[in-house]
């Protein structure tokens, strides 16, 4: 009987199983996409507006350019669309993906309020029967009468509880009690009332209008303070960081953690120029690079670049690549920085006085042959001096432990940026930002200069990290 050969599939049936899961990924993001949107104008626009009226067309027609417009944003990030098209697109498309995350934000909080506002209403609206009208019981034998003036007389032998009719009136008597009065007026409509409620639909339609209207304002101020937060340019944050084998003679080195800037459609020379002098402003001794430098290519965003050309430093600049630059493409990049006077470190290393410093390059790079060569950098050293190593992303740290390095200098994570995207950064990454110990090394993040995609920040200030080296001898 003949042995049966092992199945296997052929690299073209992979590549299409690759490509059909893909495109159900691809389907399910999208659907949800579609139905988040769906949700949000249905509270955000349909609830609050009337049918057919100007409002609701113009909010649907917001609705239905928002979503394309970040889409065409996102998609455009590749080489072969026109930069002038990406800086057409990036500004309304991505403010629009900030706006609407905390738009749906807003509204979900908005649905645990609404039925508490619902119920407040109802029982404003319904406290009280605006017919009802109580005469003194010190006067129990007159009441008001209807609409001709007249006076109801009740006689004192009636029997105890009893009606008596004069025209439209109705006047009830209880010999316990006061006497009260049906008036037959109509009650006043509540839309005529300065303090009333209004029921039934328009009950509902001030409930969505409220609620929508803060969501709204909400949105618009969180996204307008993130904005102006990056744009404004980062904060410098100081941090000291005590290394065991730091000897005496290099206490108090000071770097500079420059990371994820971003230059790209949004964030031109301008803004690098910003970053440039709050850096010169530190006068460190030497400013790390640690990835994420742009978005584009060089072809694109050399000018936008220039102003690195003019960082100084007592021990110089030193960069690493991040993912980011193999999405733009990393040879160009890497001989422009050198070009404008930034050292790279590829897998390699250099003694300082006091310290080694090592750097890698980022993860991106092993699907073009590259990434961290962690033997090269960092095998034949002397261990009993201090390591310092520059590593864009922090998912490296488990490597930097198994070759002795005391501290490591990442960023990558860009702190989460958008709240609550530090949760969803805190899955992927050791440490989203800030400084922690992993055995014997020492790992710090920083949340990055710039921002990735919508130039917004929330819960994530952008920082320029001044490390302060400290020998435990001195």
């Amino acid at each position: 009987m003949p042995a049966h050969e092992p199945a296997c599939i052929s690299k073209e049936g992979l590549r299409k199983v690759v490509v059909v899961v893909f495109a159900l990924v691809s389907a399910a993001v999208l659907a949800l996409f579609g139905a988040l949107h769906w949700y949000v104008w249905r509270r955000l626009i349909r609830d609050t507006t009337l049918k057919g009226s100007r409002l609701r067309r113009a909010g649907s027609v917001v609705f239905v350019a928002g979503p394309l417009l970040s889409v065409g944003a996102m998609s455009a990030e590749g080489k072969s669309v026109p930069f002038l098209v990406q800086r057409i697109l990036a500004w309304p498309g991505y403010l629009w993906t900030a706006r609407f995350l905390y738009l749906l934000l807003a509204l979900l909080a908005g649905e645990a309020v609404r039925p508490a506002l619902q119920w407040w209403l109802r029982r404003r609206d319904t406290g009280a029967d605006p017919r009802r009208q109580t005469v003194p019981a010190a006067q129990p034998a007159q009441a008001q009468a209807s609409d001709s003036g007249a006076e109801e007389l009740v006689s004192a032998g009636e029997s105890t509880s009893g009606t008596a009719r004069r025209g439209d009136s109705d006047v009830v008597r209880d010999t316990a009690g006061p006497v009260t009065v049906l008036d037959p007026r109509p009650a006043p409509s509540p839309t005529r009332s300065s303090d009333a409620a209004p029921a039934g639909p328009s009950r509902r339609l001030f409930v969505s209008r409220a609620v929508g209207g803060a969501a709204a304002a909400v949105a618009a101020g969180t996204v307008g303070y993130g904005t102006y937060g990056v744009l404004r340019g980062p904060k410098v944050k100081r941090v000291t960081v005590p290394l065991a084998k730091l000897p005496r003679s290099a206490h108090g080195f000071r770097i500079a953690v420059v990371s994820d800037i971003h230059v790209g459609p949004i964030l031109g020379r301008g803004f690098t120029q910003r970053v440039v002098d709050t850096i010169n402003a530190t006068q460190t001794d030497l400013i790390a690079r640690v990835g994420d430098l742009v978005d584009g290519s060089v072809d694109n965003l050399a000018p936008a670049v220039e102003p690195l050309a003019r960082l100084r430093a007592r021990h110089g600049s030193f960069f690493v690549t991040g993912n980011h630059e193999y999405i733009s493409g990393a040879e160009p990049w890497i001989e422009k920085v050198r070009e404008l006077g930034l050292r790279p470190l590829e897998n390699a290393r250099m003694e300082l006085p006091g310290f080694d410093l090592a750097g890698v390059d980022d993860v991106q790079g092993e699907a073009e042959g590259q990434g961290p060569d962690f033997g090269k950098a960092l095998g034949d050293r002397d261990r009993s001096r201090a390591a310092v190593l520059l590593a864009h992303q922090p998912v490296v740290i488990d490597d930097a432990v198994r070759h002795g390095v005391d501290l490591q200098l990442s960023g990558h994570t860009d702190g989460g940026q958008l709240w609550p995207g530090s949760l969803l950064a805190g899955l992927a990454n050791p440490t989203v930002a800030g400084l922690e110990r992993y055995g014997d090394t020492q790992l710090y993040v920083s949340r990055g200069a710039g921002a990735w995609g919508p130039p917004v920040r929330v819960g994530a200030p952008s920082d320029i990290t001044v490390v302060e080296l400290a020998s435990r001898q001195a």
